[in-house]
């Protein structure tokens, strides 16, 4: 009975918590469906592309990068440079769950966003596998759904504001950096640094199509390294002490 108890809370409370991130997604999921059919990708691809990738920023970027005419090879290390930090976030939350959720790890690995890597973040006590499945799936599908969704609606949609939607695109990097910007002084230069890098070599056009991104990222990641390492020192040591 306690365990059907707790397993009905777990999934009470995933569901409850994944409402916000739901309605945030389908919005966004929908507009990279409608950006995907102007890019030429099909519905078949644009519904891989979510099930597969599920990853709303690296999408976009590489639907920009698919219109550019850039590789697979500089889409694919683009991704994996824009994503890195869910090494550091996969981390954290699989410290946080207990050795019968082990094996539940890949699946759990599979859906973390920075969303749901948030709600998990600021869950306090025993986080159980219902909550952090039903949390993560509930996002996953909408998004999944919400892209094929956009994809369909695209023709229903008067060409001018189907063009318009790039700007989701722009919307939904400065929803992620603004916020890190204003809390981190780090974070503002850094990206100011890499836009400007980007802009740079993409002026110039020293690298081909595509690899100026990731030069512009490793770059600004290794001179952040050597400007910030004073800050990085001092908050080593208070965590230290």
């Amino acid at each position: 009975m306690n365990k059907h108890f707790k397993i009905h809370q777990g999934l009470k409370e995933g569901t409850s918590s994944a409402i916000p991130l739901v309605i945030g997604f389908i919005p966004i999921a929908m507009t990279f469906g409608i950006l995907a059919k102007a890019t030429g990708v099909t519905i078949l691809e644009c519904f891989m592309f979510s099930a597969m990738v599920f990853a709303g920023a690296s999408q976009f970027m590489a639907l920009n990068l698919l219109a550019i005419g850039a590789g697979m090879g500089e889409i694919i290390l683009t991704t994996l440079l824009l994503n890195f930090r869910h090494f550091l976030m996969g981390a954290s939350i699989a410290a946080r769950l207990n050795d019968r959720m082990k094996r539940w790890i890949p699946f759990i690995a599979f859906t973390l966003t920075d969303e749901s890597f948030s709600v998990l973040s600021f869950k306090e006590g025993e986080i159980s596998k219902e909550f952090i499945l039903t949390l993560q799936y509930l996002s996953y599908a909408s998004w999944v759904g919400g892209s094929v969704l956009g994809y369909m609606l695209g023709e229903a949609i008067p060409p001018d504001i189907r063009a318009s939607m790039g700007v989701g695109l722009y919307a939904m990097f400065a929803a992620i950096l603004v916020p890190q910007a204003k809390k981190n002084k780090e974070a503002m230069i850094l990206a100011c640094m890499s836009a400007a890098i980007n802009f740079i070599f993409s002026l110039f056009k020293i690298f081909p199509n595509g690899w100026s991104i990731m030069a512009s990222i490793c770059l600004v990641s290794l001179a952040g390294l050597f400007i910030f390492k004073e800050e990085k020192k001092e908050v080593i040591n208070a965590y230290e002490q």
